[in-house]
């Protein structure tokens, strides 16, 4: 019991370095000031392996440990980024423990996906002219143009990354006996469908951040 937990902590730690090192070389510009990092991909796969919980946590973790060395926006930035994150990683955890399979990944993530929009929408609008010195006006003018795309390519790419990513990390963390093989295996298996689907929307992903740039 002690060694499992010992091999629970040891990767849950592994996993809130690589989402800090993912937010530090990881940022890329995607409309307006705001900028993508693939933090949320690491995060959630930590809840597909151990629950919503564990996607809190490091969600937490990193968020606090983002504020205090390299966030320019204290307590609230930190607030949204936890906010952020959880939104999506701990409603695709949650959905997939209940429905362990391919079929409950994908269902998973595009609800965290859709769960992040809707939320962080409302959350633009309340918090961001507190933490960015905005007036609230200026906000409401920015929620169509530039946050409402920015959390959609953002939940798209993190959804596809984690679609191509989940699978190799977890066989990896296996091989490592660092989590142990089910009775039942993960029926989530890295086929062609699941790889061209994934492409299909970095693609797409893609496109639309260079449309938005080009007519800025």
């Amino acid at each position: 019991m002690n060694i499992n937990k010992t091999k629970k902590l040891t990767t849950i730690s592994m996993l809130c370095a690589l989402a800090y090192v993912a937010v530090i070389v990881g940022r890329i510009p995607l409309v307006l000031f705001l900028k993508y990092d693939p933090k949320d991909v690491v995060i959630v796969i930590g809840g597909f392996i151990f629950g919503p919980l564990t996607a809190f946590t490091i969600t937490v973790i990193v968020s606090i440990v983002q504020m205090f060395t390299i966030s320019g926006t204290g307590i609230w930035g930190c607030i949204m980024n936890i906010v952020s994150s959880c939104s999506f990683a701990c409603t695709a955890a949650f959905i997939y423990k209940k429905k362990h399979s391919l079929s409950g990944a994908i269902l998973a993530l595009f609800c965290g996906w859709s769960c992040q929009v809707g939320i962080m929408m409302v959350w633009n609008y309340i918090i961001a002219p507190i933490y960015m010195g905005y007036p609230r006006e200026a906000i409401v003018e920015l929620l169509l143009p530039a946050f409402l795309p920015f959390n959609l390519i953002k939940g798209g790419l993190n959804a596809a990354i984690t679609m191509l990513l989940y699978k190799p990390i977890v066989t990896a963390l296996r091989r490592s006996n660092l989590i142990e093989y089910n009775n039942n295996p993960e029926k989530m298996k890295l086929n062609i469908g699941v790889v061209l689907a994934a492409m299909l929307m970095i693609i797409t992903c893609v496109l639309l951040i260079l449309s938005f740039n080009n007519v800025i």
